[in-house]
């Protein structure tokens, strides 16, 4: 994919690939701007709003128990970029951990400073995220990576006596496994997992609307062929 992007005259949108997944991201993020009103402390910092009067999402800690997935490996380049604060729980397992691809990236764009891998990964977070532990072309490692995330679950024991904000919110990309969430933190009213599930279709519309619908609307309006852009052009056919 990214070579066909490099020399491909129309956009390619990354809906996934074996380290990255930014279309999640992007639902993740719009999700909890939605909610930045559910994150509110007393200070007057947090009485901040956006020009059209929503609430400003504040800086927050969230906290990523599981897999070093390609969900996470976007989280680490982004989060850190904008105020947040990642605390992550994985096994000891170098295995577990993000690869250097992505430890390069992280670098690039200077976010190892927001980045913790700790044993209390839930410890002060006001979000909490996992995700499934048997990624796709992983299934030969079931029975293994069962075995070696006993003890990643995210129950709800985890979230009190960790030391979880007691508002905090929950995310999951789905679907979800019994063995990586328990019922009382996902069916809570502080799960998020719905809308986040409805946001990826309205971030795929507006990554869309930004890449291929707007160039359209530029080539329709247009009298010459020669003021169509290359791009809007391969698009049209």
């Amino acid at each position: 994919m990214e070579e066909l992007a490099q020399n491909s005259p129309v956009p390619v949108l990354n809906a996934l690939l074996s380290l990255w997944h930014p279309t999640q991201i992007m639902a993740d993020l719009v999700t909890l701007d939605e909610h930045a009103h559910l994150f509110s402390g007393a200070s007057s910092a947090s009485k901040a709003t956006t020009p059209e009067g929503l609430p400003v999402l504040l800086p927050l800690t969230i906290a990523r128990v599981g897999d070093s997935s390609n969900v996470l490996h976007d989280m680490l380049v982004t989060y850190p970029r904008l105020g947040h604060k990642l605390r992550i729980g994985t096994p000891s397992n170098p295995k577990y951990h993000a690869p250097s691809a992505v430890w390069n990236k992280i670098k690039e764009v200077n976010c190892e400073k927001g980045i913790f891998w700790t044993d209390e990964a839930v410890k002060g977070a006001d979000v909490v995220v996992t995700d499934t532990w048997i990624s796709m072309g992983q299934e030969h490692e079931k029975a293994q990576r069962l075995k070696n995330f006993n003890g990643f679950q995210v129950p709800e024991k985890l979230c009190k006596e960790g030391g979880a904000n007691p508002n905090l919110k929950f995310l999951h990309c789905l679907p979800r496994k019994d063995h990586e969430v328990d019922d009382e933190v996902f069916h809570d009213p502080r799960s998020l997992v719905f809308r986040e599930a409805e946001n990826r279709e309205w971030t795929i519309m507006a990554m869309f609307e930004e890449s291929i619908f707007r160039p359209l609307k530029f080539v329709i309006n247009v009298d010459k062929e020669e003021s169509i852009s290359a791009p809007a052009r391969a698009v049209c056919g």
